[in-house]
């Protein structure tokens, strides 16, 4: 039986560069290569894109720093192809690819624009479209289709950054009036906590503005929520299945970009200690939440617990969670049935399902 030939994509030009270094070892590690023909990928932090097909995984990382070459044509020809150049002069080398495994967090990667160009090139790709993609990216976006579909969230407000270099009191002021304290300040589109500031009084926000708009033009305020953090992992196209929620306990004051990768003193309750019912809302509206922002393939659903209330609110959903060691993606999947390996391998599939249903659709009318 031929093998299928999967690309890994991991790095990419985004803040989130080193997460997706961790994810995708772990990927890489998972793949089982009696069924895959693998292609490790990487994209460096200024978006050029390398590869070595004779990687060794422990150190697979020097594919950015000593890997040839590579270009994706976004032209559909007969074989999913990706050329390999070196300097300026083209060389002969090709390899077709049955499949892409994007393993990159945050802008230009998750966010739709890696999406487009695979559905150019007309190759099968796991994780969601385009739509699906860009809509996940933006929190404020998200957040707003969220709410027309009626599932509870937080209170927010976004602003660009011109506006609040041209009126910042303006923005204080409506902050402080709607939302209060402690809020969170947050980049609008980017992952992994990169950027984000819980403000406790006024005189913060400044500084916590200012950092955001580092990252992102476009800048998003929540209210402060005193609740527990739910996760919940989601997995299909059509028909999506949620995994068993967890609960996260951060080793800091929230659960940050330190208390994700670095500090390995937050707790991970899988499953999180839940009723029944609790926990059938949580996988109920991280199913609605996949398919109100038109998701495929994967994605983990963020929730809080309100103390106050015991109420069930959506934080965010993410098109292409963690795989690291310690993620919650695959760690809930595995609590609910399904090990890392058959995870991979479901995944793969569903990529190439999507794929086989679009191809069978019209592209011309005559």
């Amino acid at each position: 039986m031929e093998k299928i030939r999967v690309a890994v994509l991991f790095g990419g030009k985004s803040g989130e560069h080193e997460v997706s270094l961790r994810s995708a070892a772990s990927v890489l590690r998972a793949l089982d290569r009696k069924k895959y023909s693998v292609i490790p990928i990487g994209i460096t932090k200024q978006g050029q894109w390398r590869c070595n097909p004779n990687f060794q995984e422990e150190a697979f990382a020097q594919i950015l720093e000593s890997g040839v070459s590579v270009c994706l044509p976004a032209e559909p020809a007969g074989h999913q192809i990706i050329q390999t150049r070196l300097e300026r002069e083209w060389i002969g080398n090709k390899t077709s690819i049955d499949v892409v495994f994007p393993v990159l967090h945050g802008p230009y990667g998750e966010d739709g624009t890696l999406q487009g160009l695979l559905e150019m090139a007309n190759i099968a790709y796991v994780g969601a479209g385009v739509l699906g993609s860009s809509v996940g990216m933006d929190k404020d976006v998200m957040k707003r289709l969220l709410k027309e579909a009626q599932i509870p969230g937080v209170e927010f407000i976004t602003f660009l950054d011109r506006k609040w270099q041209k009126h910042p009191q303006q923005i204080r002021d409506e902050i402080e009036e709607r939302l209060g304290f402690p809020c969170f300040v947050k980049p609008a589109n980017l992952g992994s906590s990169v950027g984000i500031s819980k403000v406790k009084v006024p005189q913060g926000l400044p500084s916590a503005i200012d950092l955001a708009c580092q990252y992102d033009r476009k800048v998003i305020v929540e209210q402060g929520i005193d609740g527990r953090e739910i996760e919940c992992s989601v997995l299909g196209n059509d028909e999506p299945i949620a995994s068993l929620p967890g609960e996260i306990i951060p080793s800091r004051e929230f659960y940050d970009y330190e208390a994700k990768y670095i500090d390995e003193n937050s707790q991970l309750l899988i499953p999180a200690p839940l009723s029944t019912n609790q926990v059938n809302q949580v996988q109920e509206l991280a199913i609605k939440t996949f398919q109100v922002t038109e998701c495929a393939g994967m994605a983990r659903v963020d929730f809080f617990l309100d103390r106050k209330t015991n109420g069930v609110l959506v934080n965010e959903i993410n098109t292409i969670p963690g795989f690291t060691s310690i993620s919650m993606y695959p760690k809930l999947w595995e609590a609910t049935g399904i090990g890392y390996p058959e995870l991979i391998d479901r995944l793969i599939q569903l990529a190439l399902e999507r794929h086989r249903a679009k191809q069978a659709k019209k592209t011309s009318y005559a």
